[in-house]
């Protein structure tokens, strides 16, 4: 799916800003104005924006409404409606018309609106439902609580550790084309040089497509014919984490001499492949040093910030980070922009996270184990969700893995025969066939782990030393390397990372022994687990958990969130932040010696 552009043809209005908002309590009427409404910005998440517990954990549908003026020009055109998400499920109305629907929080979706526009003002309804069960992506489960004198509750329980954010968290565009427009673009470029390129036309057959590759100053270096082809551009600048170069690919459609859509889309030439049980940019040895992450801030939660992404950019290139995975679901348009940028490599994530029924809220073990893959209806909308997110995020040199899914109970009878297809479909939809993992927690071990072999990468999260052999890391370190040394024995040819490892830190808290929750402590931690990535050569990336601070559940095991971070949730170091700056840019300054 193309994001919103401007160009010659086409016609871009952003609907940001501030919309009438209300809790659902009874059926919207999408034809008339809401009653009692509050101000909501869009973007953002809902529930931190005004007070009260009932307002934050609000558990159903919520109503957003705002009008749009459209002229008669808009409305010569093919017009569209675009949302960048709508977390959880969504249904849009125009006028009172209802104009489609859509489940998934975290991909775009649009509808063609021309017919149900109108010259002048039109009232826009969207219903949203946070509700996540066994159906959904991230899976949760409902809950129906009652007390003594009090009317029964509903609760709507994650199965997994971040706050449920909620609402129209991405940006809502307004844009035209014409009739005959391009659909999709794909395009991509190794690094001899080689590319392809295949754009998908809506329209006439007899429409001519022209693609002119520019440089990074806008001087055209090859000029091809066709919806679809190959070509080669020596010389060409490589993309890379050091020099990011990136082309712009315009491609434009015509009838005759009368061009009809133009659209342009950037992508870069670089290769990512596995030999040596290690993986390769562009032929040399890539280590990935990082983070797993979230959209996460003050007051916005999961909303679009783009502040915070740039900032949370420039403090990873500050520690001599490299890549982050986008855990757990596909993060916005914008900062995969900005990573294909600034040279960040991603590991990009489905929202396909509490696939396991032994979860509660705060990650622990603790619900119902066992026949988690009888009781989540969860298969079908994940294909959906692999199709859309690879569709979306193809194009993006930024992009070196694919992950189906964050600790599933992957140790579980019918994992295997749930993944399979997943993981297939994941490689097949990707046209540069990049590789692709699922994230396996520790229950998942060597000998009981049923999707080992269908992963490309083993990317695993271990809390030795925090959630086991607590305050004891000589013994957390001896229980990793051994199990490191398993896996491996047991996949010799496949990449080996740690996809999430950390211990719980309060900012400020210190202790002369290295207690738990000290800044002391995730140091000692950190250290402990380099230690033994040092030692083993297969060993490819390093993904801390996490890299600042974020919203949870509330429970007796979180104070205000998962502490985690190597910064706080407002984006100040702790003490363990300069010690991988340390170590992350002493690796960065080694790797780049052997060039």
């Amino acid at each position: 799916m193309l994001y919103p552009k401007m160009s010659k043809t086409r016609m871009v209005f952003s609907l940001d800003g501030v919309w009438d908002f209300q809790l659902v309590t009874e059926e919207v009427k999408p034809s008339k104005k809401l009653e009692d409404s509050i101000p909501m910005p869009v973007p953002s998440s809902y529930n931190d924006i005004y007070i009260g517990r009932d307002f934050k954990n609000h558990v159903g549908s919520m109503a957003y409404q705002r009008t749009i003026a459209i002229t008669e020009q808009m409305l010569e055109k093919r017009l569209v409606l675009r949302f960048g998400s709508a977390t959880h499920k969504a249904e849009v109305f125009l006028n009172g018309e209802y104009i489609g629907g859509h489940k998934g929080g975290f991909l775009p979706f649009e509808f063609e609106i021309t017919k149900f526009a109108k010259v002048g003002e039109n009232l826009l309804t969207v219903v949203v439902d946070n509700i996540i069960d066994n159906t959904t992506l991230p899976a949760g489960r409902i809950v129906n609580q009652t007390f003594p004198n009090m009317e029964p509750e509903v609760h709507n329980l994650p199965n997994f550790d971040f706050f449920n954010y909620s609402g129209l968290m991405r940006s809502v565009h307004l844009y035209t084309t014409d009739k005959n427009y391009i659909k999709d673009i794909v395009i991509f470029g190794d690094d001899k040089g080689n590319m392809e390129w295949n754009v998908l036309v809506e329209g006439e057959e007899t429409l001519s497509v022209q693609v002119d590759i520019l440089d990074k100053g806008g001087h055209c270096v090859y000029q091809g014919q066709g919806r679809s082809g190959k070509a080669r551009i020596t010389p060409c600048e490589l993309w890379d984490t050091e020099n990011p170069y990136l082309y712009r690919a315009k491609v434009t459609l015509r009838k005759g001499q009368e061009l009809v859509d133009e659209y342009t889309e950037t992508f870069g030439f670089r290769t990512i492949a596995i030999e040596d049980c290690r993986l390769y940019l562009n032929g040399k040895k890539l280590y990935l040093r990082g983070f797993g992450k979230h959209e996460d801030a003050p007051i916005s939660g999961r909303g679009l910030n783009l502040p915070y992404h740039i900032k949370d950019l420039a403090l990873m290139k500050w520690m001599g980070a490299n890549s982050f995975r986008t855990s757990h679901y596909p993060y916005s348009e914008e900062m995969l922009n900005l990573c294909d940028q600034e040279g960040i490599l991603v590991i990009a994530e489905t929202p396909a996270v509490g696939l396991h029924t032994g979860f509660t809220a705060t990650g622990m073990i603790g619900g119902e184990p066992k026949g988690t893959w009888t009781t989540l209806k969860t298969a079908e909308h994940h294909k959906e969700v692999i199709e859309d997110m690879i569709w979306r995020d193809k194009n993006h040199p930024c992009i070196v893995m694919w992950s189906v899914a964050n600790e599933p109970a992957s140790e579980e009878e019918g994992a295997k025969e749930y993944f399979e297809p997943l993981t297939t479909l994941a490689k097949e939809k990707d046209p540069q066939h990049r590789p692709v993992t699922i994230v396996t927690y520790e229950g998942s071990s060597p000998e009981t782990c049923k999707v080992a072999e269908l992963c490309d990468v083993l990317v695993i999260n271990r809390y030795r030393g925090w959630y086991d052999t607590e305050g004891n890391l000589k013994g957390a370190a001896a229980l990793l390397k051994d199990e490191l040394e398993r896996f491996h024995k047991r996949c010799p040819e496949k990449p080996i990372m740690l996809g999430e490892y950390g211990a719980d830190t309060i900012a400020g808290m210190h202790d002369i022994d290295e207690g738990l929750f000290s800044e002391e402590y995730q140091v000692a931690f950190l250290k402990a687990y380099s230690e033994v990535f040092d030692s083993l050569p297969y060993i490819t990336g390093e993904h801390i958990w996490n890299f600042a601070d974020f919203a949870t559940a509330e429970n007796i095991k979180r104070v205000q969130g998962n502490k985690k971070g190597i910064f706080t949730r407002t984006r100040e170091p702790k003490m363990s932040a300069y010690y991988m700056k340390q170590r992350w840019n002493e690796m960065k300054e080694k790797e780049n010696s052997y060039e």
